[in-house]
C-alpha cells in the first residue's frame, strides 16, 4: 500500500510537470501592491506597521474584541459573512497574516510558530487589547491554540474551525507537496494559471457550486501579489514542528467546529484536538469543507454566537 501510494504520488507530480511544461510560456506575472491595495481595500481597511510589515486589517463594530485568523493563502475577505453578524455585537478585527493577502511576506521568510505568536502579540499590543476572544482557520486556528497556550489570561474564549497542527504526512494536501520539491516549486512560483487555483477551491468546498468567478479571482490576485508566492513556498517548507503538547496547557473555553467533509484536515482531528483540549466542546457541520466560515457562514456563525453568548 505504501509502495503504491508512493508511485501514485510520483505519477501525479510527473503529471503536474508536464502541465507546467505544457504552458512553459505562460509565466504568471506578479500584481503590484498599488493594485492589489485598490482592488481588495474599502472603507474599512486599515494599515499598521510591526517591524518591516505594512500591516492590512479591518477594526469594525463595538463590544468585546474578536480577532478572526484566516489560514494559509486566504485573507480578512474570508469572514466577510461573519463579520456582517458579529459586527452587530462585537468588535471584530481581522488582518492579512504575514505571507498572504495585502501585508504580503516579511524580510526573513520566518513564518514559524513562533514568529506568528510575536506579530500577533505586536498587533494586539498597538491596537491596546489586553482581553478579546480569539478565532482561527487552519493555520490560523493553528495560530490561535498556539498563542492562547502563550496567553491564558488574555484569550477568554478560543474558536477553533479546522485547525492546523496534528501533522501526518500522507494528509499534506498536494500543492504544500508541490512546494516542498525542488525546481518543481521553482515553477509553482512562476506559473500560477487560475484553474490551479480553482482546483484547490474545489478540494477545500464541499459544495462546489458555491465557488463562484469572483472567489476564484479574488484567491488569484492575492495569490499573485507580488512576494506571496515566494512566501507560501518559504511557509510549505518550514519544518513541521509539532506544538501539540501545548494543547493541554490551554484552560480556555474552546469551541471546535469541523467541516465533515474536510479532505485536507479529515475530521477525526477534532477528536485529537478534544482530547486534549480539556474545556472544549466539539461541533460537526455536516455537507461542509475546510472553511466552514466562507461555505456554511451563517450556520457557522451561530454556532459560535451560541458559544460565545454561553456562560
Amino acid at each position: 500500500m505504501i509502495l503504491k501510494r508512493k508511485y501514485l504520488f510520483i505519477g501525479m507530480i510527473s503529471s503536474m510537470s508536464l502541465v507546467f511544461l505544457g504552458v512553459g510560456m505562460s509565466i504568471t506575472p506578479d500584481l503590484t501592491e498599488a493594485y492589489i491595495e485598490k482592488k481588495y481595500t474599502n472603507n474599512a481597511s486599515k494599515f499598521i506597521w510591526i517591524d518591516d510589515l505594512k500591516v492590512h486589517y479591518r477594526d469594525e463594530g463595538q463590544g468585546m474584541p474578536i480577532l478572526l485568523i484566516h489560514g494559509t493563502s486566504s485573507s480578512l475577505h474570508t469572514w466577510e459573512d461573519w463579520t456582517k453578524v458579529l459586527t452587530q455585537t462585537h468588535r471584530v478585527i481581522r488582518m492579512d497574516l504575514p505571507a498572504f493577502g495585502l501585508t504580503g511576506p516579511n524580510a526573513n521568510h520566518d513564518y514559524s510558530m513562533e514568529y506568528y505568536a510575536s506579530f500577533l502579540d505586536q498587533f494586539l499590543t498597538k491596537l491596546d487589547i489586553d482581553s478579546l476572544y480569539l478565532a482561527g482557520n487552519s493555520l490560523g486556528g493553528q495560530i490561535a491554540w498556539y498563542y492562547t497556550s502563550h496567553h491564558l489570561d488574555q484569550i477568554k474564549k478560543l474558536v477553533l474551525l479546522d485547525p492546523a497542527g496534528f501533522y501526518d504526512a500522507e494528509e499534506i494536501p498536494f500543492v504544500f507537496k508541490l512546494a516542498r520539491i525542488p525546481l518543481i516549486n521553482q515553477l509553482v512560483g512562476k506559473i500560477t494559471p487560475k484553474y490551479f487555483i480553482e482546483k484547490n477551491l474545489k478540494e477545500v468546498y464541499f459544495d462546489t457550486e458555491k465557488i463562484t468567478d469572483s472567489l476564484i479571482e479574488r484567491y488569484h490576485d492575492l495569490t499573485l501579489r507580488v512576494g506571496n508566492r515566494a512566501a507560501f513556498i518559504a511557509k510549505a517548507n518550514e519544518p513541521m514542528i509539532d506544538h501539540t503538547a501545548r494543547l493541554k496547557l490551554i484552560t480556555t473555553p474552546t469551541l471546535i467546529l469541523w467541516g465533515r467533509n474536510d479532505h485536507w484536515i479529515p475530521v477525526a482531528h477534532a477528536t485529537r484536538f478534544s482530547k486534549d483540549l480539556p474545556h472544549s466542546k466539539v461541533e460537526i457541520m455536516e455537507d461542509t469543507g475546510h472553511v466552514p466560515m466562507e461555505e456554511r457562514p451563517l450556520e457557522s456563525v451561530a454556532h459560535t454566537l451560541q458559544f460565545l453568548n454561553t456562560e
